[in-house]
């Protein structure tokens, strides 16, 4: 039976026609991935036991000979009992894989860059664009971290990274360097230490007619690599500098001949699905590290897809959506239309790949559905997240569990008291992400604990998690978890200080470091509401001065702008039509606000409004889901209301 191994993402073993052959648990496929790590050499028995075990039992060395003989009959079911095995061969103590590297992505994958490495442009692009399509994600992205692993994985990662930037510079060398320009930008952003990928994203806005814009990008990279890394100017930089200076000929090659030009079509063609998963793969490495990067990677995202579902191709479309996983913490949405729009190319996706849709691939899709639609009760993204979760767990397959446990957690926020089954999520994203090495997820999962915390009023325990939130971040580089954590040490700060203008201050502090972060959902509004909540506590009016934006939130303090303004009639008014909050982070937050209103302004159907929406967050702080801003114990504010109430 002829067999292909596939290891660049998930541990798979195909036959010819493209069916899975199931090859058992986790230990089975990693003993399987160990020996294609080697390349066809031999691999002694002791250095796999001592590779699949760190504290291997005593039994290790017969479990190994078990699991070969296990995979043998799984890959050669065929094969009569006691002949030679013709895929695992016995070597000495030892065994090898006896597959075809051609049968083997990885092999084929690195002998395909090795022989194009010396070839001319126009029969390298071709098959450097094949090449990086047989990536799926992170090689052998099921198997839990271990010594032989991470060094393979960089191996690999190194090598993909090699045909990313050949595959562009042979594009380059075509003159079609402006279709690379978002894949670069996102590219050059994600590994911003290596001087070639600032080279090339110059060369391609040059041949795009951006002249400035290339310029101002080496620029950009050479104070970058001083600043940051202590390296000094590359001669490549000024090189190309010199050579955009003097437009050179050669940054600008033209079609020769018409074999050039049908090369180019061929290369168009058979690079859409490579060219548009990578832009999504590659926003969601550039995503992480926030900021400019994080709008630069959702627009790329949005375009690569849009552009998939022109194709017509409702695998190549669901498999550029997934490509992004990047994980999500807040329920507001940075750019309603774009997710609204996601959504949508999701859902028709779905519907047209049907029932037959790999299971992997149907999870991903409806944790997409759950985690971009947010902030209402529509139960059909809720279901879809629940489905997700489903799918993952039959699956054992933590990447998609971690993905499907995050929308789960943004479809938590339809209904309020939820926050045991966050906390429930945020200890298994945590727990899982540490035994698979997902360290994307468990920053996530602290992130979530925070909010739980926070919400709980348990300072402490919030804390242990903002110090391990802030310690992956900084190996990891994720700027926008600083940002975070800032703002939950200024929440703790304004629930202590009787210092109302030093609470402001820092609150105008954390508002400065989100305006850079690259987060619209959070930091649209976040500053006044905050101010509103410190004047709130403190018995003091609304913040009434122009420079304030209070963005979505200013429907519901309008009443109070009102009042502080001296317009009790027009406060009264405003109260009276004030829709219920979405259901999202700052629900409490705005409940908090209306029931101020209704207090100060004797609103009794407000009041009794305020205390339904709040009574089923009993003993949570006002505010604390965010870990951003505190109203106070919701307890206090029930209390208020009820002695209103009581009162009338």
């Amino acid at each position: 039976m002829e067999i292909h191994v596939r290891v660049l993402g998930p541990v798979e073993v195909r036959d010819a026609g493209g069916r899975p052959i199931a090859v058992g648990s986790r230990r089975r496929r990693e003993l399987l991935g160990r020996l294609v790590a080697a390349g066809g050499r031999p691999v002694p028995l002791e250095v796999l036991v001592d590779d699949l075990w760190e504290d291997h039992p005593h039994t290790a060395a017969g479990t190994v000979r078990t699991f070969v003989g296990e995979l043998r009959r799984a890959l050669e079911p065929d094969r009569r009992p006691r002949t030679r095995s013709q895929v695992i061969e016995t070597v000495g103590t030892g065994y090898a894989l006896r597959i075809p590297r051609a049968r083997v992505d990885a092999h084929r994958f690195e002998d395909t860059l090795r022989a194009v490495r010396d070839e001319h442009s126009r029969e390298a692009v071709g098959p450097l664009t094949d090449a990086l399509s047989w990536w799926a994600g992170e090689p052998y992205t099921d198997l839990d971290a271990s010594p032989w692993l991470t060094q393979e994985r960089a191996r690999l990662a190194e090598l993909h990274r090699q045909a990313v930037e050949l595959r562009a510079g042979a594009v380059l060398d075509l003159g079609r360097g402006a279709s690379l320009v978002p894949e670069l930008e996102a590219f050059a952003a994600a590994h911003p230490w290596r001087e070639s990928s600032w080279v090339l994203l110059a060369h391609a806005l040059y041949q795009a007619d951006r002249q400035v814009d290339a310029l101002a990008s080496l620029r950009a990279a050479r104070a970058r690599l001083l600043d940051r890394y202590g390296l000094e100017s590359a001669d490549s930089l000024d090189h190309l500098e010199r050579d955009i200076l003097r437009h050179a000929p050669h940054l600008r090659p033209s079609p020769r001949d018409e074999d050039r030009l049908r090369l180019l079509t061929r290369t168009e063609a058979t690079g859409t699905y490579t060219r548009l998963r990578s832009m999504s793969a590659v926003a969601r490495a550039a995503a992480v590290t926030g900021g400019a990067n994080l709008v630069l990677a959702q627009e790329q995202r949005a375009a690569a897809v849009a552009e998939a579902e022109r194709t017509g191709d409702p695998l190549l479309t669901a498999r550029v959506i997934t490509a992004y996983d990047v994980p999500t913490i807040w329920t507001r949405v940075d750019d309603p239309g774009r997710s609204e729009a996601l959504v949508a190319t999701t859902r028709r996706t779905l519907d047209r790949l049907g029932p037959e849709a790999p299971p992997a691939l149907r999870a991903r899709l409806l944790a997409t559905v759950g985690l971009e639609h947010r902030g209402s009760r529509d139960r059909w993204a809720a279901d879809a997240a629940t489905e997700a979760e489903r799918l993952a767990r039959d699956l054992q397959d933590p990447g998609v569990l971690a993905l499907a446990l995050n929308a789960r957690f943004v479809q938590s926020f339809q209904r309020p008291g939820r926050t045991g089954e966050r906390h429930a999520i945020g200890a298994e994203l945590i727990e899982l992400s540490v035994r698979h090495e997902l360290p994307t997820f468990e920053v996530l999962g602290h992130l979530v604990e925070i909010q739980v915390q926070a919400a709980r009023g348990d300072t402490e325990a919030a804390e242990r998690h903002v110090v391990a939130a802030e310690r992956l971040a900084t190996v990891h580089e994720a700027p926008v978890v600083h940002v975070l954590a800032a703002a939950f040490r200024t929440m703790q700060l304004a629930a202590r200080s009787s210092d109302p203008a030093e609470v402001a201050h820092a609150y105008r502090a954390v508002a400065t470091e989100l305006a850079g972060a690259g987060m619209p959902g959070v930091e649209a509004g976040f500053l006044p509401l905050a101010l509103l909540s410190v004047r709130i506590r403190h018995g003091r009016p609304a913040p009434t001065t122009p420079d304030l934006d209070w963005g979505p939130h200013r429907l519901w303090v309008r009443p109070l702008l009102d009042h502080a303004r001296g317009d009790l009639a027009a406060a009264r008014q405003a109260a009276a039509t004030l829709p219920a909050p979405a259901a999202d982070h700052l629900y409490d937050a705005l409940w908090a606000v209306n029931a101020h209103t209704a207090v100060l302004l004797g609103d009794d159907a407000l009041a009794a409004r305020a205390r339904a929406a709040l009574d089923p967050l009993r003993g949570e702080i006002a505010g604390g889901v965010t870990a951003m801003i505190t109203f106070g114990p919701i307890d206090d504010i029930l209390a208020t209301l009820d002695e209103h109430l009581d009162a009338r």
